[in-house]
């Protein structure tokens, strides 16, 4: 969810505005989603990285994401979508912590659709993390790493019990994957917009839905194996 501090910068507006601006993106794209049928989403939201901005910055955002689940629980509960987080969770600021797990109890029995949030999230991190898991499970003598394939990795990662993405969308003409989901998007479509955050409406979200729909996903295999099947 890229633009927002440059959608503030371009008004002559504190960052913060962008980012106000961008949470209201969020609850239309929720909207749209589940207007158009698609029952997965995750919200790249605030990056191990990001950890590096202006202290008062991130303490803004941080404000700023209590507030939003404050405010969009009684609506992910109305719609029953389930919220989960991804990401190195115990690191966030303590009431953030409190917010994001009453959100995650509160939704926990919905299963037709799934916000995830990836909040202190790094790829790499979690490849860390997942590795870390993994060499616990072999010690306990709970993996058998005589025959371990990815699928077995799968588990140990923080999306364990998510689908892996179709599509990426990646706002404000950014051409990177900024370490996100990277082994997850190992064969996602990317579709780019240069739309910054904080205007991206259903329109776009529709506009790339259709850019996803024309594209020919091959898996490795050929056009002409494809159109035999």
């Amino acid at each position: 969810m890229d633009g927002n501090g440059r959608w503030a910068n371009e008004r002559n507006l504190p960052r913060i505005e962008g980012h106000r601006r961008g949470a209201e993106a969020v609850k239309r794209t929720l909207a749209a989603a589940q207007k158009h049928g698609v029952k997965n989403i995750t919200l790249y939201a605030f990056s191990v990285e990001n950890w590096n901005r202006p202290k008062d910055e991130v303490e803004a955002l941080m404000g700023l994401l209590n507030r939003f689940l404050k405010d969009q629980l009684p609506e992910l509960i109305k719609r029953k979508i389930r919220l989960r987080v991804i990401g190195r969770f115990k690191e966030l600021p303590q009431s953030t912590q409190d917010a994001l797990r009453k959100a995650e109890a509160a939704t926990a029995e919905f299963t037709e659709y799934t916000l995830g949030l990836a909040l202190n999230y790094g790829s790499r991190t979690e490849v860390v993390d997942a590795i870390k898991g993994v060499v616990k499970a072999a010690a306990a003598g709970e993996v058998d790493m005589s025959n371990f394939l990815y699928d077995d990795l799968r588990p140990f990662l923080y999306t364990g019990d998510m689908p892996d993405p179709d599509l990426v969308i990646r706002t404000s003409g950014e051409l990177r994957l900024s370490n996100f989901l990277m082994l997850q998007c190992a064969y996602a479509e990317i579709h780019i917009t240069k739309t910054r955050w904080p205007d991206f409406k259903e329109a776009d979200f529709a506009a790339a839905l259709d850019d996803f729909a024309n594209r020919e996903r091959r898996y490795g295999k050929t056009s002409q194996q494809l159109q035999k099947a």
